[in-house]
């Protein structure tokens, strides 16, 4: 009996993370797909993308929630933003720029925690931790090659990409 009650509590306690996660989606956004990313053994976290039609489309407004499976540093989280940066091939020279924004604003993780990144009217990127918006990168190019990590079709986790964009 005790561990029918356990299981039921965890039940409510990961659906309270999902609602506390989702709270800063804009109310226009629907949910396009879904998946999980798992390195290894390691499940990493649940990513959820959203856009205003509830369909992927590139030249549409997006969103991107990001749930974690497992507590990350921050200075982990930038550099693998990096790397994917350079396995795609993708060049600027305001990346370290922006990964120095990135480093003033995002947290380190704990399991459980949530970033969400909405693209904002203007093609730039706002960040939140549940609710409370964490900073925003004012350039359209970061926002471009940011969601291309899990988006471009040369992603490294084709099937999760496909997941997220609802192609399954």
């Amino acid at each position: 009996m005790r561990f029918i009650l356990c299981g039921i509590i965890a039940l409510f306690s990961l659906n309270s993370y999902a609602a506390e996660c989702s709270g800063s989606v804009p109310d226009d956004f629907s949910k396009v797909g879904e998946t999980r990313l798992s390195v290894y053994f390691w499940d990493v976290y649940d990513a959820t993308l959203y856009s205003r039609s509830g369909e992927y489309k590139q030249e549409e407004r997006q969103a991107l929630l990001l749930e974690y499976l497992r507590d990350i540093k921050a200075k982990d989280l930038i550099e693998t933003t990096e790397e994917e940066w350079q396995k795609l091939g993708l060049n600027s020279d305001k990346h370290e720029q922006w990964l120095e924004r990135l480093e003033s604003i995002w947290p380190d993780i704990k399991e459980g925690d949530c970033l969400l990144l909405v693209e904002k009217k203007d093609g730039t990127a706002a960040f939140y931790q549940s609710d409370r918006l964490l900073g925003e990168i004012d350039d359209k190019d970061f926002t471009e090659q940011f969601l291309a990590i899990w988006l471009s079709e040369n992603s490294r986790f084709e099937s999760e990409r496909n997941e997220l964009i609802g192609e399954k």
